[in-house]
C-alpha cells in the first residue's frame, strides 16, 4: 500500500504537466497496475483536487481587493468613454463626409490607372503582334506576285522567329494551321511550272538542237579553214576535212584568223545563241529551290527524271516516213540534240538535279536507239545524194554532242555500216548509167575529123598510140565512145564515194584504202555484171563483140591511171603500200573471155543456120560437079567476118577461127550420122566430099593469120579419112591397118564408119531394085552387096572389141 501512493502522485504529476492529447498512455498505467488501483488512484485524485480547491480560494481572497479597486475605477472611466464615443462618432461623420469628394476623385484614378495600364499592355501586345501581321501580309504579297521562293523563305522567318512571340492567340494558331497549305499550294503550282516548262523545251528542242549543229557546223568550217592554212604553212595534209569542234561550244568565237599572207589578223565575232537564250530555265530553277527548301529535293530529281526519260523516249521515236526526205533526218537529230543541250545545261547550272552518270546512262540508251533507227531506215534510202546528206547530217550530230562531252565513237562505227549501204546504193546507181552507155554506143571506132575533136577525146580517156598520131586526119581511135565515157562515170563514182568518207576523222590513207576498195566493187562488180549482161544480150553480134573485147583491152590498160587518179585526189605518196589495189585487171579479163566464148557461140550459132539451109538429095546417083550453095555462103561470110576479127588479140581470131572449123566438122560430121537419115547413095558421098573439099580449101587460105602449115585443116581430119575410105573403098586396108600408129585411116573410129557404111548398104540396096532390068548390074551388086556384108560384119567385131575393152 505504501509502494503504491508515491506512484499515484507520479501519475498525477504527469496527468498535471502533460498536454490533454497525451495523457491517454498515463492513464492507462493506471490499469495496468494491481488490481483495484484505480480506485485508489481516483482516492487520491479527489485529495488532490481538493487541495487545489484550497489553494485557489486562498489566491481569490487575496486578490479580491484589488479587484473591487479595478471594478470602481472603471465604473468612473465609463462616463469618460461615452463622451469620447460621441466625440469620436462626430469626427466620424464629418470626415467621412469631408472624403466622399476624395474617394469619387480616387475611384476615377484608379479607373484611369487601370485603362492606362490596359492601354500599355495593348501596346506591347501590338508590337509583338504586328511584325507578324506585316510578315504574313508580305507572305501574301509574295505569293500573289508568284515569289514563291521568296514566300517560303518568308514563312520559315514566321515560324522560327515570330510566331513563338504570338503563339498565345488565335489569329497565330490561324496562321500557323493555313502555312502547310500554302506550302502545298507553292508546291503545286512550282509543279505546275516545271510541267509548262517540260512542254516548252519539248517544243523548242528541235530549235535549240538546230542552233547547236549550226554552231557546230560553224566551228568545224574555222577549224577546217585553220587546218588547211596551218597544213599550208608547215607542208602538212595528214587529214582531209577533219575539223573536230572545241568542246561546250557555248559561244563560238572566231578571232585571230590569217586571211592574208603578210598574217594581218581580222577578228570575227559571232554572236551565237545559246539554249538559255532560247528556253527560260528559271521555272526549273526555281521549282528545284523552293523543294529544297521544303526538305523535298529528292521528289522532284525523281520527277523530274522520270518526265525527262519519258520525253527521251518521245523523242528518239522517229516519223514512219523519216528515210523519205533529209528534212526528216534533220528534224530528228534537231530534237535529239536540243534535248541533250537542254540536259548538259541543267548538269552545269544545277547542283544535284542530274548527275554526269545519269547523263551518261541517258545517252548510252539514246544511243542505241539512235543507231537502231539509222540501221533500220537507213536501208530503206535507194537514192545516194539522200545517204549522203543523211551522213554529213550524223557527222554534224555526232560533232555536235561530241562538243558537249558526249561520246560519239559508235556513231562513227555506224557511218561505216552506212558507207557500205551508201556504196550500194552508188553501185546501183552506177549500173543504170553503165547499161544506158552501153545501150548508147554504136560499137564501132571512134571518129575524129580534127586536132581538136583528138584532143576533146584524149581529155577525157587516158589513151596514147604514137603510130595513130602520125596518121593524118581523119582517123579512127580503135574503141567506141562508150570507153571514155565509162572511164569518165569511174572517176565521178570515185568523187561520189571521197564525199561520203570525207569528215570521218580518217587519215589520208585509210580514205585511200576505202576509195580502192568501192572503186573495186564497182569494177569487179557492178560493171563487170554490166559487160557480162551485154555480151549475153541477143542483138549483140560479132561485130560488136569484137568491139567490147577492144574496149575493155584499153579499160584495162587504164587502171593504173586510176588508181593514180585516187592517189592524187587522197594526197598519198607514190611510196606507199596499199594493202587495197584496183581488180580491173581480171574484171576486164573476164569479160573478154566471155565475149570470146560468146563469139564462139555466135560464130557456131551462124554455122548452125547455114547448116539449116542444107538441102542434100541423099538419093543421088551423081553429084552436081561443084559444091553446095549453102557451103559456099557460109564460107563467104567466115571470111568477112574473121577479116574483122583483125583487130581483136591473134590468140582470140585464131582461137575462133579454130572453133569454127571445128564446129563445122562436127556439123557435117553429125549430118552423116544423123539416126533420121536412113540410107545415103555413093552420089550423095561424093557431093558431101566436094562441100567437105571447099571447107579444107577455106581453111588451107589462112583466114586468120598465125597457123602454122595445115593446123587448121586438121579440124576436118575427121571427115576427110572418112570420106577418102568410102570414095576409094579402101576397106581392106582400113581394116589391116586399123590400130596402128601409121594407120591411113587413124582417126574413122569403126562405129562411125559402121553406121554410115550401113546407110550406104541401104542405099544401095535401094538403087539395085530400081535397077533390076539389067542382070549384070544385079549381079555386081550382089557382088558388091556382100563385100558390104562381110566388112560390116568386120566392124561390128571391132565395135564389140572396143566395147568390151572399155
Amino acid at each position: 500500500m505504501a509502494e503504491s501512493l508515491p506512484e499515484h502522485e507520479r501519475i498525477l504529476q504527469e496527468i498535471e504537466s502533460t498536454e490533454t492529447a497525451c495523457v491517454g498512455p498515463t492513464l492507462r498505467s493506471v490499469y495496468d497496475d494491481q488490481p483495484n488501483a484505480h480506485q485508489k488512484f481516483i482516492e487520491k485524485l479527489d485529495a488532490c483536487i481538493r487541495n487545489h480547491d484550497r489553494e485557489i480560494e486562498k489566491m481569490c481572497n487575496f486578490h479580491h481587493q484589488g479587484f473591487v479597486d479595478a471594478i470602481t475605477e472603471l465604473l468612473k472611466v465609463r462616463a469618460d468613454a461615452e463622451k469620447l464615443k460621441v466625440q469620436v462618432t462626430d469626427t466620424n461623420r464629418r470626415l467621412q463626409d469631408a472624403g466622399k469628394e476624395v474617394i469619387a476623385q480616387t475611384e476615377d484614378i484608379i479607373q484611369s490607372r487601370i485603362q492606362q495600364r490596359n492601354i500599355t499592355t495593348v501596346v506591347e501586345k501590338l508590337q509583338l503582334c504586328l511584325p507578324v501581321l506585316e510578315m504574313y501580309s508580305k507572305l501574301k504579297e509574295q505569293m500573289n506576285v508568284k515569289r514563291y521562293y521568296s514566300a517560303l523563305k518568308t514563312m520559315e522567318q514566321l515560324e522560327n522567329i515570330y510566331f513563338p512571340r504570338v503563339s498565345q492567340y488565335r489569329f497565330c494558331q490561324l496562321m500557323i494551321e493555313n502555312l502547310p497549305k500554302l506550302r502545298e499550294e507553292i508546291k503545286e503550282i512550282s509543279m505546275s511550272d516545271l510541267k509548262d516548262f517540260l512542254e516548252s523545251i519539248r517544243k523548242h528542242s528541235d530549235k535549240i538542237g538546230e542552233t547547236a549543229m549550226k554552231q557546230a557546223q560553224q566551228q568545224k568550217a574555222f577549224n577546217t579553214v585553220l587546218q588547211k592554212q596551218n597544213n599550208v604553212r608547215y607542208g602538212k595534209n595528214k587529214y582531209i576535212n577533219d575539223g573536230i569542234p572545241e568542246p561546250r561550244n557555248e559561244i563560238v568565237s572566231k578571232q585571230n584568223l590569217a586571211v592574208e599572207d603578210e598574217e594581218e589578223e581580222e577578228g570575227h565575232e559571232d554572236e551565237v545563241l545559246t539554249a538559255h537564250d532560247l528556253v527560260d530555265f528559271s521555272p526549273v530553277y526555281r521549282c528545284l529551290h523552293i523543294y529544297s527548301v521544303l526538305g523535298d529535293a529528292e521528289t522532284f530529281e525523281n520527277y523530274y527524271r522520270k518526265q525527262r526519260r519519258k520525253q527521251a523516249r518521245l523523242v528518239l521515236q522517229p516519223q514512219s516516213n523519216m528515210h523519205e526526205t533529209v528534212e526528216g533526218y534533220r528534224r530528228y537529230f534537231s530534237q535529239i540534240v536540243g534535248f541533250f543541250v537542254v540536259e548538259d545545261h541543267i548538269l552545269h547550272v544545277t547542283q544535284g538535279l542530274i548527275t554526269r552518270a545519269y547523263t551518261d546512262e541517258l545517252w548510252n540508251m539514246a544511243l542505241s536507239k539512235i543507231i537502231a533507227v539509222l540501221r533500220t531506215h537507213s536501208s530503206y534510202c535507194t537514192d545516194p545524194d539522200l545517204v549522203l546528206e543523211l551522213k554529213n547530217l550524223i557527222v554534224v550530230f555526232a560533232d555536235t554532242l561530241q562538243g558537249y562531252g558526249f561520246p560519239v565513237n559508235r556513231l562513227f562505227d555506224l557511218l561505216f555500216e552506212i558507207r557500205d549501204q551508201y556504196n550500194e546504193t552508188l553501185l546501183k546507181k552506177w549500173a543504170v548509167l553503165f547499161r544506158d552507155i552501153f545501150e548508147a554506143d554504136n560499137y564501132s571506132p571512134i571518129p575524129v575529123t580534127n586536132e581538136e575533136e583528138y584532143k576533146n577525146v584524149i581529155s577525157k580517156f587516158p589513151y596514147q598510140d604514137p603510130e595513130l598520131d602520125k596518121q593524118c586526119f581523119p582517123k579512127k581511135l580503135p574503141m567506141s565512145q562508150s570507153v571514155p565515157q565509162i572511164y569518165i562515170q569511174v572517176k565521178e563514182f570515185i568523187y561520189a564515194s571521197l564525199k561520203f568518207s570525207e569528215s570521218l576523222h580518217r587519215s589520208s590513207t585509210e580514205i585511200d584504202d576505202m576509195l580502192r576498195k568501192s572503186t573495186n566493187l564497182l569494177l569487179t562488180r557492178t560493171l563487170s555484171s554490166c559487160l557480162q549482161n551485154l555480151i549475153k544480150k541477143p542483138h549483140i553480134g560479132l561485130t560488136e563483140l569484137v568491139q567490147i573485147i577492144i574496149n575493155t583491152t584499153h579499160l584495162e590498160q587504164a587502171c593504173k591511171y586510176l588508181e593514180d587518179f585516187i592517189t592524187n585526189i587522197t594526197n598519198i605518196s607514190q611510196e606507199t603500200l596499199h594493202t587495197a589495189r584496183l581488180y580491173g585487171l581480171s574484171t576486164f579479163k573476164d569479160a573478154r573471155h566471155a565475149a570470146e566464148g560468146e563469139i564462139y557461140t555466135k560464130l557456131n550459132q551462124k554455122i548452125d543456120e547455114f547448116i539449116q539451109l542444107a538441102d542434100y538429095d541423099w538419093t543421088m546417083v551423081e553429084p552436081d560437079g561443084r559444091a553446095s550453095g549453102y557451103l559456099m555462103d557460109l564460107i563467104n561470110f567466115l571470111r568477112s567476118t574473121f577479116q574483122v576479127f583483125t583487130h581483136l588479140p591473134g590468140k582470140v581470131a585464131q582461137t575462133a577461127c579454130m572453133s569454127a572449123c571445128q564446129h563445122l566438122s562436127t556439123t557435117l560430121m553429125q549430118m552423116l550420122l544423123d539416126n533420121e537419115l536412113k540410107q545415103i547413095s555413093m552420089g550423095a558421098i561424093q557431093q558431101f566430099n566436094l562441100d567437105v573439099i571447099q571447107c579444107e580449101l577455106f581453111a588451107g587460105s589462112e583466114p586468120v593469120p598465125g597457123f602454122h602449115g595445115e593446123t587448121l585443116q586438121l579440124a576436118f581430119i575427121d571427115l576427110r579419112q572418112l570420106l577418102d575410105l568410102f570414095m576409094v573403098w579402101d576397106w581392106s586396108t582400113y581394116l589391116a591397118d586399123y590400130g596402128q600408129p601409121g594407120s591411113k585411116y587413124l582417126r574413122v573410129n569403126p562405129s562411125i564408119a559402121l553406121a554410115l557404111l550401113e546407110k550406104v548398104h541401104r542405099g544401095m540396096k535401094d538403087l539395085s531394085k530400081k535397077n533390076n532390068l539389067f542382070a549384070q548390074f544385079r549381079k555386081n551388086d550382089r557382088d558388091k552387096q556382100r563385100l558390104i556384108e562381110t566388112v560390116v560384119r568386120q566392124l561390128r567385131g571391132l565395135v564389140n572389141g572396143m566395147s568390151q575393152h572399155s
